[in-house]
């Protein structure tokens, strides 16, 4: 009998999938939750995995449909319940140094907190643009709107992201 493959495929892109599921849905608790049920999904599917490409590549997609399955369910319960959950990424920065390492950790910080400020709307294909490196269509096909909604949401996302951090910037100078 030939040893099972998915324990190692597992381990070598837990921490990809985790660091994905964690910027999309701001939450490490969620993040894990979704991460266990990422894996799941992709030992359920595996017949349908092409071997012909990258493993990694079919795993992540999996997360980002899942994450923004969990999102809409986020969003309509809001609706019904009156709350939303905030979202947070991690932008990584290399550095040896300590004050480069401290300023990298201060961006990290500003920008997490620029992102929970986004509505998740804007948010979402943001990260997917980012963070997953999805195309404009790719990001359309996994949400259910067109190409060009997609380019107008990452945007406003832009520019919220900039209002959010010259405010910030400008009451730093100000403390």
């Amino acid at each position: 009998m030939e040893p099972d493959p998915f324990p190692e495929l597992f381990q070598q892109h837990r921490a990809q999938v985790l660091a994905l599921c964690r910027r999309l849905l701001g939450s490490a608790d969620s993040a894990e939750d979704a991460t266990q049920d990422v894996f799941v999904r992709a030992r359920q599917g595996h017949s349908r995995f092409d071997g012909s490409r990258p493993f990694a590549n079919w795993v992540l997609s999996i997360a980002s449909h899942h994450c923004v399955d969990l999102l809409r369910r986020r969003a309509t319960e809001s609706r019904l319940f009156g709350s939303e959950d905030v979202e947070r990424a991690a932008v990584a920065v290399d550095g040896p140094s300590p004050l480069r390492a401290l300023m990298a950790e201060e961006l990290r910080e500003g920008l997490r907190g620029a992102l929970a400020t986004l509505p998740a709307r804007y948010r979402v294909p943001l990260v997917l643009a980012v963070y997953r490196d999805l195309s404009y269509q790719e990001i359309a096909t996994t949400l259910g709107v067109t190409r060009s909604h997609v380019a107008v949401l990452i945007c406003r996302a832009k520019q919220l992201l900039r209002l959010h951090l010259s405010r910030a910037e400008a009451a730093g100078r100000h403390q």
